[in-house]
């Protein structure tokens, strides 16, 4: 598809960009000007994001030997090595390391210039669509966003992974559609938007003897299932001790100098609140979870004996997929749902 003026000169501009300052001179990067082939920019950015020949070979769908043959023209048209081998795999170098944001942003401005203009018809879509959510938002938002699908994209499937599952990386080269859960910190460059927030649950079983007087006093003799799965990639072990990484139940009590008895940690909700069935284990959880289990009777649902700051869900994607019509199509659905959620609380 052509592109169009405006996309065209920026996308020009840009690569003019690149070679004024990586060259010696305006004239040496205009007698180099016609030997740029895009593709070798795709190759690169492939190269610099898996630091690896073989795999971002495979990610482009090429032979080794074609990457291989693409990464001595990038050397040959930047004049430096790019990739160097090192005892770590294959290290870029300062100039690569220069060239990064700047090649991912003229790919990112082509993307966009050859976007189709249709916009995504979801009656008529057949795809696979990734998302990574913690079982908090798969079990909460999800089964809503899935009745929509299902009246309005029949044809759509989702592949849930759940946040061991995926890395930031992966997220930034647009192997994820998108992400739900709570996240500490986040690359600057992802998109996010705020989904809900959340208050927060005790949830026990009614034969638990703390009922009989469930004060802050009596909380804290008690014994706890801690729960947790924030931000993304593969969790380690929990320290007891370490209050700030244990969120948002401990920070609340560190603040008034007190610490509750954990006995078990999980990165489940589902499972933790099945513990919380036994009648000496209390899971302090967001309330739309603990609301999940309302009608269950080997539990029963009281407010925490403190002041929990609220928990907050969003949603975040990579750059890469921000302009991607049917990316913008379940997102919206998504926010929506959210929104209507957020408006019309869960029955008590």
């Amino acid at each position: 598809m052509p592109l169009g003026n405006s996309s065209e000169g920026t996308i020009i501009f840009l690569i003019y960009r690149i070679h004024l300052r990586h060259s010696h001179s305006e004239y040496t990067m205009s007698t180099q000007l016609h030997r740029i082939d895009l593709n070798l920019l795709v190759y690169l950015d492939a190269l610099l994001r898996e630091r690896n020949v073989t795999q971002a070979a495979h990610q482009l769908n090429l032979s080794q030997p074609a990457m291989s043959n693409g990464l001595r023209r990038l050397r040959d048209l930047f004049d430096d090595p790019l990739l160097v081998r090192t005892s770590d795999g294959m290290t870029p170098t300062e100039r690569a390391l220069e060239l990064e944001p700047q090649v991912r942003e003229v790919l990112m401005h082509i993307e966009q210039a050859v976007q189709p203009r249709s916009a995504f018809a979801p009656e008529q879509a057949q795809r696979v669509f990734r998302i990574m959510a913690s079982d908090y938002a798969e079990s909460t938002l999800l089964p809503a966003v899935l009745g929509k699908l299902r009246l309005q994209a029949p044809g759509l499937t989702l592949d849930i992974m759940t946040p061991s599952d995926v890395s930031f990386l992966d997220v930034e080269r647009g192997k994820v559609d998108m992400v739900i859960n709570r996240f500490d910190s986040m690359p600057q460059s992802f998109h996010q938007i705020h989904l809900w927030n959340d208050s927060f649950s005790c949830l026990l079983s009614p034969e638990n003897p703390v009922l009989e007087d469930f004060t802050l006093e009596n909380y804290l003799l008690a014994k706890h299932i801690w729960v947790s799965k924030t931000g993304m990639g593969v969790g380690v072990g929990v320290d007891p001790d370490d209050v700030q990484r244990l969120g948002w139940v401990d920070s609340a009590l560190a603040r008034l100098g007190k610490k509750r008895q954990i006995r078990v940690f999980t990165r489940h909700y589902q499972a933790a609140m099945t513990l919380a069935e036994q009648n000496d284990l209390i899971v302090t959880l967001p309330t739309r979870a603990a609301l999940l289990k309302r009608n269950n009777p080997r539990v029963v649902l009281r407010n925490p004996p403190l002041d929990i700051p609220p928990l907050e869900l969003k949603m975040a994607w990579s750059p890469l997929l921000q302009h991607n019509p049917a990316n913008r199509w379940l997102r919206k659905l998504i926010a929506d749902t959210a929104r209507e959620m957020d408006n019309k609380p869960p029955l008590p």
